[in-house]
């Protein structure tokens, strides 16, 4: 819980509501209702576990504050989403009550404890804890099998890892919506490259094939895109990007656009997590993905 001013308001209440619901409680020193329903709403920030953010403004204190949220009576509560007023009520609500309003409102307790752990395996990846973001990615996609990011980042980390069985079992639940959800789509793909190489004895050999038949036909677009596939099999992701560019160069449309669907699917995989910035900031873009995509869109609007 924490007093809010005219002071911290901005901070505390408008910018900390754009990550996480701010439960503004107007009250003051007089007022007998407000002794009851304080403790009740901070007995439910604890129950909540992060779900809500309780502050407290003193009404008598804050005049400017009060009016300004149209305050005619205490205890007057409001909750605040993306830095606006989405509801509130006024008077000591028991606390069924109380938990009833927020319900209607917050995030289930699954996808805040889940967006958490997906924030903490981020964390881990950037320090290069690669069993610690595992076991992180995991418990997230457990308690909120829903969270498509957290198993988008699930599913990389084990290809990355070259756990691709593994990979193939977290992602087996939204294969069918796959088609419907580009990144997952670039999951699949990627996952696919790698399946249709996997038998191949020795990648080298089967590269430089490609390779003559390419250099004896430009336009051998089936051997170009085998060899693009093959260079992604083995996470050779920039090879493979130029060698789809040059399809595209040439024919745009080739397979039904194949080629600049896969080119696609590889930005979304080599693209790493956006590290965290402060309020109203643009976080900085990975300089491969940033030229890449300067890239198809000069080839493809040409």
């Amino acid at each position: 819980m924490i007093n809010v001013t005219i002071e911290n308001f901005e901070a505390e209440v408008i910018e900390a509501s754009q990550h996480t619901p701010v439960l503004v409680d107007f009250w003051a020193t007089w007022c007998g209702p407000c002794k009851v329903i304080g403790p009740l709403l901070e007995k439910v920030e604890a129950d909540y576990a992060g779900r809500f953010k309780l502050v407290k403004i003193d009404s008598d204190q804050e005049q400017q504050l009060a009016q300004a949220f149209g305050v005619r009576s205490i205890p007057t509560c409001v909750l605040m989403i993306n830095g606006q007023p989405v509801d509130g009520f006024m008077g000591a609500l028991p606390e069924g009550q109380i938990k009833a309003f927020l319900d209607k409102h917050l995030p289930p307790a699954e996808e805040v404890e889940a967006a958490a752990e997906e924030a903490e395996a981020l964390d881990a990846l950037a320090d290069g804890d690669l069993e610690g973001a595992l076991e992180k990615l995991r418990h997230a996609v457990q308690t909120d099998p829903n969270n498509d990011d957290a198993r988008f980042d699930l599913v990389k980390l084990l290809l990355e890892m070259e756990l691709d069985d593994d990979a193939k079992v977290a992602f087996a639940p939204v294969i069918a919506k796959s088609a419907g959800v580009r990144r997952l789509d670039s999951l699949n793909r990627w996952i696919q490259a790698r399946d249709a190489h996997a038998e191949v004895a020795d990648p080298q050999a089967r590269a430089a094939e490609l390779q003559a038949k390419i250099a004896a036909n430009k336009r051998d677009f089936d051997s170009r895109f085998a060899l693009a596939q093959l260079l992604l099999a083995h996470s050779q992701f920039v090879p493979a990007m130029d060698e789809l560019l040059e399809i595209l160069m040439r024919d745009k449309a080739w397979n039904d656009e194949l080629a600049r669907k896969t080119f696609i699917a590889i930005l979304d995989v080599i693209e790493p997590p956006k590290p965290k910035v402060a309020e109203g900031q643009v976080p900085p873009e990975d300089p491969t993905v940033a030229t890449y995509r300067r890239r198809l869109s000069s080839v493809v609007l040409s």
